[in-house]
């Protein structure tokens, strides 16, 4: 069977876009790859951070993956910093990654912005990071966002130099795992930008553990137009608002962006926001009874994270030793 591996920070709290755009697809995906899913502490140590706000963090995600329905029984969950071949693996990769290949990543531009000079060295080397989170598992497929595509094709470059400079057939070149309907969801507050974690309005996004109360609250005072729904998807252009909140309606409903339009064309937002203020919560109401059960049983969290990093080091260690073996570090 063909290995996935994807991996999400453990910065603040899990929303509803990460739910629509990954999480849902990587619970379904366990049905057929060998998926090993990583919460990944030492990618968010480029940005600063509480440690102990970091650790109650990564408790705090692995629970929420495991009530959205990542099976530790069928999948490997684990956290990154507890498999020291992350680490190994990203220092041997650097070795064979040239600068201008990391220069090209947009992503730390864009971060680093004006303050380029003071960044860490660890937001400019973190697809090199990356790419030893995929490879250390010799995974075959990653699913991936739009932000993250260039981060996997460095990935694939690093395999395929590693491989022809030491004339070996080490590393898989990881395919980008389509997600099918995946769903890309906008703020709340603009329909322009996507929804953040970081973003300092808890208002625009819906937080896996918002009560009914508060996504009734959030979708209430969610921007819209003042025109009421289309009853075709045509409609929606030039609209992002209302753009993003059919799309969060057709996420839910496991039904097309049309067929949304079709019952509710001609409608005021007004109404329509109440709909998808139900369906919402009526949707995320059994994964935060199950989050709030096992944050209740911490132990139980912490063991599943144990055995889930015994697990990846039963894979991840003798691919390092292989790896060091052809690169020529003499082992004793």
């Amino acid at each position: 069977m063909n290995r996935i591996f994807s991996g999400i920070q453990p910065t603040a709290k899990m929303h509803i876009g990460n739910y629509l755009g990954a999480v849902r697809h990587w619970v379904r995906l366990q049905d057929s790859f060998d998926a090993i899913f990583c919460v990944v502490d030492l990618h968010a140590l480029t940005q600063p951070q509480d440690p102990a706000e970091l650790r109650q963090a990564t408790r705090e995600l692995a629970a929420t993956l495991m009530a959205a329905g990542i099976n530790p029984e069928r999948s490997i969950l684990f956290a990154q910093s507890s498999v020291a071949a992350h680490s190994e693996l990203a220092w041997l990769f650097s070795c064979v990654a040239p600068l201008g290949w990391l220069n090209r990543m947009t992503q730390f531009k864009e971060k680093a912005g004006k303050k380029r000079e003071q960044a860490m060295l660890g937001l400019y080397s973190y697809p090199v990071l990356m790419a030893a989170d995929i490879l250390a598992y010799l995974a075959t497929h990653v699913p991936v966002g739009e932000d993250q595509k260039q981060h996997l094709e460095l990935t694939r470059e690093i395999a395929g130099s590693f491989n022809h400079r030491y004339g070996v057939e080490m590393f898989p070149l990881p395919e980008p795992q389509i997600l099918g309907s995946a769903t890309r969801v906008m703020s709340l507050r603009d329909g322009s930008a996507k929804m953040s974690k970081s973003d300092a309005s808890d208002y625009s996004r819906i937080n896996m553990t918002d009560d009914a109360d508060t996504i009734a609250q959030k979708f209430r005072k969610a921007k819209t137009d003042p025109e009421p729904l289309p009853s075709e998807p045509d409609g929606l252009e030039g609209r992002p608002e209302a753009a993003n909140l059919v799309t969060i309606f057709a996420a839910l409903s496991d039904i097309s962006t049309a067929d949304v339009l079709t019952r509710f064309g001609g409608a005021q937002f007004s109404t329509f926001k109440s709909e998808l203020a139900d369906l919402a919560a009526s949707s995320l109401a059994p994964i935060a009874g199950e989050l709030r059960r096992l944050l209740d049983d911490p132990d139980y969290v912490d063991g599943v994270l144990r055995d889930g990093a015994a697990r990846a080091r039963g894979i991840a260690d003798p691919v390092i030793a292989r790896t060091q073996e052809i690169m020529g570090i003499h082992r004793v």
